[in-house]
């Protein structure tokens, strides 16, 4: 297969009706202090039997919980909004729905909508998500003094005390929710001892057809921040996603088995992975078989995150027709990322990605990892051969050019499996300074050109069972 270069036609945009609802008409008088929930969804709701429309929130502070999604729906943050999320686990209803590419119960996101049409989110208002009063904290990711004033602030500490939890509720859901879990169970009023624990992502949108979200800050999520599964005609533009360095599961965008998607002009800095495409876990992700494909990333700029664009691990009902272009990763633990396990299954293929910048990259600028356990970076491989099947994963014809790299451990580290290789990896053009060159192992018609690396350890390419289609 030949991958191609070229964007695919952008997304069809939402079609809203020219009518504009007012969140002030809906109030009485406008109280930082107090929850405003029932008046937003008040205004959203009229929208909606209206036939649809722009609710506008004005400036001010916002405090609410949950708020129901409808068709036709444009919510508009102006500019100095600040929708703030309460953190309190009894305002968020347990719904059936997906976390980390399976079906799970969990607390209602606060912006929450399944099976929508033409819904947008527009402004330069901010949504936070309250995410302090949600997620956990590792003790390794704080210094001593923040560790010692979180600690002193309340909450529960594990029992080995290198985890912090907002409450005791939290942290015991944990071994409730994977007890439920393994006997299958999924009627969500059995979860509800351990609703703390069952985090939402801030924005979660399943099944919706003509989604844009353009302009506001989406920041300080429970979970992953923008949640999109199912869903087409997407465009993301000029948005802000922030998340803190050391939040749990603090994803910016998740694009899971989306169709037709645009992200462009958008920032991130989050506590995870920072655009993330994905399509399913192990079996159940099979089973539905959506692939996650026509995807079009431009022009964005990634602060932090544990991987700049990345691919997987969660990719059973596959990822492709990918195009990257122009983008800027600096701090990212990994830049550009592709991660798998056996038992995934899935096929990834048809990607290109062309003049990405990276710096000060702790780990790999490129890594294709089919071992990964969670573990950031990790370089464990098994030269063990498995019997090929329906768990293989599979990532084939990707092309990437134009890359650049300044300080990473490893330019390349490509971790395939023995049993099926990585297939068809082409890279046309990667200068890089880092510790490391290129490390290979297990890749079938690979083609390194152009490469200008200087390096701390020599050689700087290191290939073990790899056959080379070309090196120049």
């Amino acid at each position: 297969m030949t991958t191609k270069s070229n964007a695919y036609p952008v997304p069809s945009l939402p079609n809203i009706p020219p009518r504009t609802f007012s969140l002030s008409d809906y109030m009485e008088e406008s109280d930082p202090l107090s929850l405003c929930t029932e008046a937003l969804q008040r205004a959203i709701d009229a929208c909606a039997e209206a036939g649809g429309g722009k609710v506008s929130i004005p400036p001010g502070i916002w405090r609410t919980g949950p708020l129901r999604l409808h068709s036709r729906l444009e919510l508009h943050a102006e500019e100095g909004a600040i929708v703030r999320f309460e953190a309190q686990s009894k305002l968020y209803p347990l719904i059936a729905s997906h976390f980390e590419g399976q079906s799970a119960v969990r607390c209602q996101a606060p912006l929450d909508g399944e099976g929508l049409e033409d819904i947008a989110f527009t402004g330069k208002g901010v949504y936070d998500g309250g995410g302090e009063g949600w997620r956990p904290v590792k003790r390794f990711k704080m210094t001593e003094d923040q560790w010692r004033k979180l600690t002193q602030s309340g909450g529960a500490l594990s029992r080995e005390g290198d985890i912090w939890w907002p409450s005791v509720e939290a942290m015991e859901g944990e071994a409730l929710v994977h007890a439920l879990r393994a006997e299958g169970v999924m009627e969500p009023e059995a979860y509800e001892p351990a609703r703390a624990h069952l985090r939402p992502a801030l924005l979660s949108l399943r099944g919706c057809k003509r989604v844009r979200l353009e302009g506001p800050t989406f920041q300080n999520s429970p979970a992953w921040c923008l949640h999109l599964m199912d869903c087409e005609q997407v465009t993301v533009r000029d948005l802000r996603v922030l998340n803190p360095w050391h939040s749990q599961n603090g994803d910016g965008l998740d694009l899971e088995s989306c169709r037709h998607s645009l992200v462009e002009s958008c920032t991130f800095d989050v506590g995870d992975d920072a655009i993330c495409l994905k399509s399913g876990k192990d079996e159940e992700g099979r089973k539905r078989g959506l692939p996650c494909e026509f995807v079009t990333i431009r022009n964005c700029t990634v602060y932090h995150g544990h991987g700049g664009v990345v691919v997987g691990s969660e990719m059973s009902g596959g990822v492709r027709a990918v195009r990257v272009s122009d983008c800027r990763f600096m701090n990212t633990d990994i830049g550009i990322r592709f991660k798998s396990a056996r038992g995934r299954g899935g096929v990834v293929e048809d990607i290109v990605m062309e003049r990405i910048h990276m710096s000060g990259i702790p780990l790999e600028a490129v890594s294709f990892h089919l071992f990964y356990a969670g573990k950031e970076g990790s370089e464990g491989y098994d030269e063990r051969v498995h019997e090929v099947s329906e768990e293989t994963p599979v990532i084939r014809n990707v092309t990437l050019r134009d890359i650049t790299c300044v300080g990473a451990q490893t330019a390349l580290l490509i971790n395939g499996l023995p049993e099926l290789p990585l297939q068809g990896l082409t890279v046309e053009g990667f200068t890089a300074e880092s510790v490391n060159g290129v490390i290979a192992r297990y890749a079938d018609r690979l083609t390194l050109g152009g490469l200008r690396l200087r390096v701390a350890a020599e050689p700087e390419i290191r290939l073990h069972a790899c056959t080379l289609t070309e090196l120049r």
